[in-house]
């Protein structure tokens, strides 16, 4: 089968297209014949040696979705013939940018009938990184108000949806071009990040302030974040540009009981979990993945370059 691996750590120029065995299914795997496989910055980390993956060479690409071809006699809970939909895999796996992978059933789910599999390659990530930081961590309720931070982003639109499903009231913020789609996916207001009023807007969207806060920022955004929270507020922090986070002040945060939680998709116990939760959503219409674009293996290198440095709203996907 055609995978793309990389033989040493570097940019994306070390990604190459190779011919290799297509993998078995052993112990409590499936083999997945991938029709998407979506392209994250955790990828790039991979690729570039901050995260150091378990062999080398390695098959970068954490999401795989496509159709179950092969299920080992441990297996019974997929067969032959199942679509399905994955994540975290690259860790301790090869991944999902080839024509074939090798998955653990512990982080795989179905996907309902009607769901695009190249879409739902999209997927894991974003959806269980969402799914996580707005149920499981900050146990949003209907009627609250979810801040969801960088809402164009691939764990943005998302939460987004999540978010209203939930029955939230959800404010964002996004580019303006991409208010109007975001809009369409559940927000109740879409704000400009750049305006210079952003708090008030904040505050008058969400009725006062924000109950629960998605931070993909958290060096830029966690003073600001206490600044419009509500007493009883949680926030979830997913990232930051610089390690470097704290408090400007922190009184804002303790006057309000402001909980601060740091996570990582890949703490997640049981992958399966969320993902069937999430599946059941794709089958309903309530979730869409949105797909801004789609490569080949062999253009591979321009897709981890395009989702670390291009605009867009929603996922990149290879398509095996």
């Amino acid at each position: 089968m055609r995978a793309v691996r990389f033989h040493e750590h570097g940019g994306p120029e070390v990604l190459r297209v190779d011919e290799v065995d297509r993998p078995g299914a052993t112990g409590h795997d499936v083999v997945v014949e991938v029709d998407g496989a979506g392209v994250n910055p955790v990828d790039t980390y991979f690729r570039e040696g901050s995260y150091e993956p378990f062999a080398m060479p390695m098959i970068p690409g954490v999401d795989a979705a496509g159709e179950v071809v092969e299920v080992s006699e441990y297996v019974e809970e997929f067969e032959e013939g199942d679509l399905v939909y994955g994540t975290g895999l690259s860790k301790e796996h090869y991944g999902a940018y080839a024509e074939y992978a090798a998955v653990p059933t512990d982080r795989l789910a179905k996907l309902p009938e009607g769901v695009d599999p190249v879409a739902a390659g999209g997927a894991g990530v974003v959806a269980v990184t969402a799914w996580r930081a707005l149920i499981d961590h900050a146990g949003l309720e209907p009627a609250e108000t979810a801040l969801i931070h960088g809402g164009s982003g691939g764990v943005g639109h998302v939460a987004v949806q999540i978010a209203a499903a939930a029955g939230a009231r959800v404010v964002a913020t996004a580019a303006p071009e991409y208010h109007d789609r975001l809009r369409e996916l559940g927000a109740d207001a879409v704000l400009d990040y750049g305006r210079d009023d952003l708090a008030d807007a904040v505050r008058e969207a969400g009725d006062g302030g924000a109950d629960v806060i998605l931070d993909h920022r958290l060096d830029d955004y966690l003073q600001f974040d206490a600044d419009v929270a509500n007493v009883g507020a949680r926030v979830v922090g997913i990232g930051e540009n610089d390690p470097e986070v704290g408090f400007e002040r922190s009184p804002a945060a303790r006057s309000k009981d402001l909980r601060v939680t740091m996570m990582s998709m890949f703490n997640t116990p049981d992958l399966s979990a969320p993902l069937r939760r999430l599946a059941y959503l794709l089958g309903e219409g309530e979730l869409e993945i949105e797909i801004a674009r789609t490569y080949g293996l062999d253009e591979a290198g321009e897709a981890q370059r395009a989702v670390m440095e291009d605009s867009f709203l929603g996922k990149l996907v290879v398509e095996p």
